[in-house]
């Protein structure tokens, strides 16, 4: 576990920076008015999620590797928070729904639906709690492993 600090203290940031994201998102509208908006900018969370990684590697390559970080032990420490954050992922997406914004999937469901995208029975399969879980496990899994793989490269020692 000792072994390990840095990648839990990261991901839990990482999990403490989605929730701020959803809520941001949210308070500028982009889970009720701005709907139509929403998939577009919610893109622009790549930023901080890409800089949360950056910084997670330098951390451990400063004060567990004393500055010599090997491709692999980045790509190692990358994942690691990776499958942290998917084991979190599930807990995020409840307390998002839950406690953040309760009415995104009344709202996005109805957008769906009333844009011609869906139709009311593919948008509720699609929008709900359940789905998202799924969703964001499999999308953590996914990006949190691409986005080791290339910070590792930039971060390694030459």
């Amino acid at each position: 576990m000792k072994n390990i600090k840095i990648e839990i203290k990261w991901a839990l940031i990482f999990v403490i920076m989605m929730l701020a994201w959803m809520a941001l998102e949210k308070s500028l509208g982009y889970h009720d008015e701005k709907i139509a908006d929403h998939p577009f900018f919610t893109n622009f969370v790549a930023i901080p999620s890409i800089l949360i990684y950056v910084f997670a590697l330098l951390d451990k390559k400063k004060n567990h590797y004393y500055g010599l970080m090997s491709y692999k032990q980045g790509f190692i420490t990358g994942f690691i928070i990776t499958i942290i954050v998917a084991i979190f992922s599930p807990l995020a997406q409840y307390i998002t729904i839950e406690f953040i914004t309760p009415e995104y999937f009344p709202n996005v469901i109805n957008y769906a639906v009333s844009s011609g995208e869906m139709t009311q029975e593919a948008a509720e399969a699609y929008f709900n709690l359940k789905s998202y879980m799924i969703q964001s496990i499999i999308g953590a899994l996914i990006m949190g492993t691409v986005t080791s793989a290339i910070v590792a490269i930039f971060v390694k020692s030459k």
